[in-house]
């Protein structure tokens, strides 16, 4: 029932921001026409065929639902700007941002659960005070402030990282992209490892820990053993917060670092207005976020299976 449950709201969220994102057509200034026209010359037959292929005469039920059946064939029409159809764009664009989110995803998970296990295995220390002040800045910094810092210390100082370009092959992107990817994940790093942090020392103060003591049972086998295992509800949680920072911080990296990815595409389609482009990146990345957030309430019921059945009970 709760996967059920979980599975319907998904569905009904997916479906509001659908009809969300088909509105941002109706929400820009001037007439619909006005905005899949764009700059390009006005004549009577360019606007009655984009008409025509929009539906734009149909009431908008009808047009939202000849919308939808072409997003769900991945069909989200051509550019204003360039007129490449809006898919191939994407495809193009798409390999270096995947990568980047990746690559800053594993950063954020293990540094953000060693920081934080570090933390509360050394809770009142100066290496609990030190992690718990390098996660407020870390979390105060913006990403492409972090960004400028890392290209002029380890760019331009010590040279010891590219501030440009993608890179060709596995290792050669990871080299390239080692900057920005650290640049994105600083926030959320910073995030988990506070979650983590209190998620462990909440755990290590349970009764069952102090029976493990008694028992002999060491400090560091507790906490890996009794403490982490219980915090992982926590942290697990933490990974939706975690992957949407991350997804909203591609535009500012993509920038900072010039590199050509989705968040380069997203900026130059709100320039231009190219609203196919906005649509169809506003759509894919919710229902992005939408599966991370479905595949965490999994991962929380594997993990403990009382989530479900107290969800359920409510």
């Amino acid at each position: 029932m709760f996967l059920v449950s979980r599975l319907a709201a998904s569905s009904a969220l997916l479906f509001l921001l659908s009809v969300g994102v088909f509105a941002l057509l109706y929400a820009s200034p001037g007439s619909a026409v006005d905005a899949l026209l764009g700059a390009r010359p006005r004549t009577a037959e360019t606007v009655a065929s984009i008409e025509r292929e929009y539906h734009l005469n149909d009431p908008f039920p009808q047009q939202y639902a000849y919308w939808l059946s072409s997003a769900v064939r991945l069909d989200f029409g051509v550019s204003i700007r360039t007129g490449e159809p809006v898919v191939a764009m994407f495809q193009r664009q798409a390999p270096p941002t995947l990568f980047l989110v990746g690559y800053a995803s594993i950063i954020t998970m293990v540094f953000g659960t060693g920081l934080g296990l570090l933390a509360a295995y050394h809770r009142g220390t100066i290496v609990d005070r030190l992690v718990v002040l390098a996660s407020v800045v870390g979390a105060s910094s913006p990403a492409f402030a972090t960004g400028l810092l890392l290209i002029f210390v380890f760019g331009v100082v010590l040279s010891w990282f590219p501030v440009y370009g993608v890179g060709t092959g596995v290792f050669d992107q990871a080299y390239h992209l080692t900057l920005p990817a650290i640049a994105l994940a600083s926030t959320s790093v910073a995030l988990v490892a506070k979650l983590t942090r209190a998620a462990l020392i909440g755990a290590l103060e349970q009764d069952y820990v102090a029976f493990a003591r008694a028992r002999g049972v060491g400090t560091v086998r507790i906490i890996l053993a009794y403490g982490f295992r219980n915090a992982l509800g926590p942290i697990l949680t933490s990974a939706n917060l975690v992957f949407a920072n991350i997804i909203f911080g591609v535009v500012l990296v993509d920038v900072t670092f010039g590199l050509p990815g989705l968040g380069a595409l997203l900026v130059s389609a709100v320039s231009f207005h190219d609203l196919p482009v906005v649509q169809a990146f506003a759509l894919l990345t919710g229902a992005l976020i939408i599966l991370v957030n479905l595949l965490v309430d999994i991962a929380l019921l594997v993990v403990d299976p009382r989530v479900g059945f107290g969800r359920s009970a409510k």
